[in-house]
């Protein structure tokens, strides 16, 4: 073992040492890749890496990090999209990577892993009893009954748990009874307020991580430590973003605010409790207000503010402002820690709601708060336009009355407000969300931290370019690697477009198509995985098809996704059908995955308010909307798609695209190349034949 850091070794040499510990095969994509992480690392250059299934991508980032952290004695943070990742790394990867280089370092590998506040137990919410924020009359009795249990369960285990980890909990609790035993990182008192500061479990966690080598935490942390003014993660100056495709959603929902009924309603129960009635009655006359206004209201995007939107929107404000006042400064119970948490929770709630609705107002410009001035009209979307090159050359929107030029507007817009409609029980919502992420990414996140960006799908239509608009890097100051695949793609994979097929339509599934799923799940007997672009096509295809063939045919609903996914790996007959979670969260390795089947390219939807407000904007600026949302969104879903067949070196078979679009649009050979390099055909015939020598090999 090295006494000290100057004789560390050559990432080169501890990559070696690791792929030999953990039984691995040293390939070359892999060295290419750690090789530049490191010196991306050394020279403090930002680095996005694309390097396809079975790369090896973990260990190529994970051994320079931690030669980093060994030389410098900063922490390095990993951030991942998904539970899954982060298990794997923490329960899997890292253990076994640490007992692999403990010798070649001055000291073992320290790592912990991070999540939100939300996420563990809070002692003092728990001890303190404080009331539930739901309303029982929303919920029938068997919902509060089964509630009430899970509530008794995680009692029984918090007098077990030494972590404070909802994770732990199995099977798992609803949000709602979980609520009731924790805390946001805006609701907590702070450790040296709160009376169980010193046992808090958030805490600890902070403290392992604190003196952790790596820290293995999430894209939402990473937003909320990256943008609020509170540190959530250790002083780190390196980071590693894998799964870095969906960073920008992911940072999005961070940042998107929300106002309903239900938030307002939790405000006025959470500082009725403090404040004179009066005060809190006129915050629930303006939620009621709200709340008649959206009942009314179409859902979609709101382009232009109607005045009577604007008049409830600064009434709901100024509302949660006067409550705001009437709780008095915001340290005033700070001996009294009971009361102190009761505070702090109804100003977080409430501070939610003014800034929420004043973010909305902004979103419309200066004036908008001020009188609630604005169009006296219905609330109205923008419509869903016939075609893309209508969106983009649209100069106003179907809310954009009374001459207004839109497209001027959008140059200058900042954020996009939408309504989306009720569903059971949860109200019709307003969202805000800003058009753009890349000006915080590239001010909070990539400012002052060395950034690596990796993923098995970076390089859309053969560049970086799209994604790198989206992260807010500019030319110069990153660089980009495709380290390739372990994969002969030719040789194990086909690329079949089905040319001969109508485009899709907006009336559900064609039956050619249902025609052509069935043949192609003959040839290949079952092992088939059914991709399709919203779960109306995948439930109509399944109840066609059960009548038709003689495998089994799961639908995504039917149980819980990883019990399916189960199901479908464990019998090579049997096919699942499904839509978003399963273009990228599947991975099946081996015979029974021989067919991917999708069923049309995965545009967002005409009226995805933020998607399609985005395009606009981008046109609005002199830009392909187009290509630069519409394009970018399906290239990255359709890569992730395809990459769902080819899991493994043995691994062979067939992506079926029927989407004939795909092989005849324009935007096509942007699409193709953001995919694997698989054989590519338009002839149903060799497919079909193909699957049956695949079937008969298997």
């Amino acid at each position: 073992m090295p006494k000290d850091r100057s004789e560390l070794p050559p990432v080169e040499e501890l990559l070696t040492a690791a792929v030999t510990g953990l039984g691995g095969v040293e390939r070359p994509g892999q060295v290419k890749m750690a090789q530049a992480v490191g010196d991306a690392i050394e020279s403090e250059e930002h680095l996005a890496v694309q390097a396809g299934t079975g790369t090896g991508k973990s260990l190529a980032y994970l051994v320079p990090a931690i030669r980093h952290a060994a030389e410098s004695g900063d922490a390095v943070v990993v951030s991942t999209a998904t539970i899954a990742l982060q298990r794997q790394l923490v329960d899997r990867d890292l253990p076994r990577l640490a007992d692999a280089l403990e010798s070649l370092l001055p000291h073992r590998p320290e790592f912990a892993i991070l999540k939100g506040r939300r996420n563990y137990l809070c002692r003092h919410k728990m001890a303190a009893g404080m009331p539930e924020d739901e309303d029982d009359q929303l919920f029938d009795p068997r919902e509060v009954s089964a509630t009430g249990r899970m509530v008794q369960r995680i009692q029984d285990w918090a007098n077990e748990t030494e972590t404070g980890d909802r994770d732990e909990i199995v099977p798992g609790v609803s949000d709602q009874a979980w609520r009731q035993f924790s805390v946001t990182a805006r609701e907590c008192l702070g450790a040296q307020r709160c009376p169980s500061g010193a046992d808090c479990f958030a805490e600890l966690a902070r403290e392992r991580a604190g003196e952790a080598d790596v820290v293995v935490t999430n894209h939402a942390l990473l937003a909320i430590d990256a943008m609020e003014d509170f540190a959530v993660l250790p002083e780190h100056d390196v980071v590693v973003v894998d799964e870095a495709h969906e960073l920008v959603d992911r940072v999005t929902s961070v940042v998107t605010g929300e106002l309903s009924e239900s938030t307002v309603s939790l405000a006025v129960r959470r500082a009725g409790r403090l404040i004179e009635q009066g005060v809190a009655d006129r915050l629930q006359e303006a939620g009621e207000d709200l709340r008649a206004l959206l009942a009314v209201a179409p859902p979609g995007r709101v382009d232009t503010l109607p005045q009577s939107l604007g008049m409830t929107l600064a009434l709901v404000r100024d509302a949660a402002f006067a409550c705001i006042t009437a709780l008095g400064p915001r340290n005033k119970d700070k001996d009294d820690p009971e009361n102190a948490g009761l505070r702090k929770a109804a100003f977080t709630a409430l501070d939610e709601v003014h800034d929420t609705a004043q973010r909305m107002l902004d979103a419309f410009g200066p004036a908008a708060g001020g009188d609630g001035a604005g169009d006296d009209e219905d609330m109205d979307s923008a419509g869903s336009p016939d075609s893309a090159r209508s969106r983009d050359s649209a100069s106003s929107g179907g809310a954009n009355g009374g001459g207004t030029d839109a497209r001027s507007e959008e140059v200058h817009r900042a954020e996009v407000v939408w309504l989306e409609e009720g569903r059971g029980r949860v109200p019709p919502t307003l969202r805000v969300a800003p058009l753009s992420v890349g000006g915080m990414l590239r001010d909070k996140l990539f400012g002052d931290r060395t950034v690596v960006l990796t993923s098995a799908t970076l390089a859309l239509g053969g560049t970086f370019d799209s994604l790198s608009r989206q992260w807010g890097l500019r030319t110069g100051e990153w660089t980009g690697l495709d380290v390739g695949s372990p994969f002969d793609h030719p040789r194990r994979g086909i690329l079949y477009v089905a040319t001969h097929l109508p485009q899709p339509g907006r009336d559900g599934l064609p039956e050619a198509y249902v025609d052509e799923i069935a043949e192609l799940i003959e040839a290949a007997g079952g092992r088939t995985l059914g991709l399709f672009s919203s779960m109306r096509a995948a439930k109509a295809a399944t109840e066609a098809l059960r009548e038709r063939l003689d495998v089994p045919l799961l639908c995504q609903g039917d149980d819980s996704t990883s019990q399916l996914v189960k199901q479908f790996a464990g019998d090579p007959a049997t096919c699942l059908f499904g839509t978003l979670s399963l273009w990228q969260g599947v991975d099946v390795p081996g015979p029974s995955l021989t067919l991917v089947i999708i069923d049309r390219i995965p545009f967002p939807r005409p009226d995805d308010p933020l998607a399609s407000a985005r395009q606009r904007h981008v046109a609005a600026t002199g830009g392909n909307g187009f290509m630069a949302v519409a394009a970018t969104h399906a290239a990255l879903l359709l890569a992730q798609g395809a990459g769902r067949l080819l899991r493994s070196m043995d691994d062979r078979g067939v992506v079926a695209v029927l989407d004939p679009r795909l092989a005849t649009a324009r935007y096509s050979g942007f699409l193709l190349n953001s995919l694997p390099p698989f054989w590519r055909t338009t002839d149903p015939a060799k497919v079909r034949e193909a699957l049956r020598r695949l079937t008969a090999d298997a």
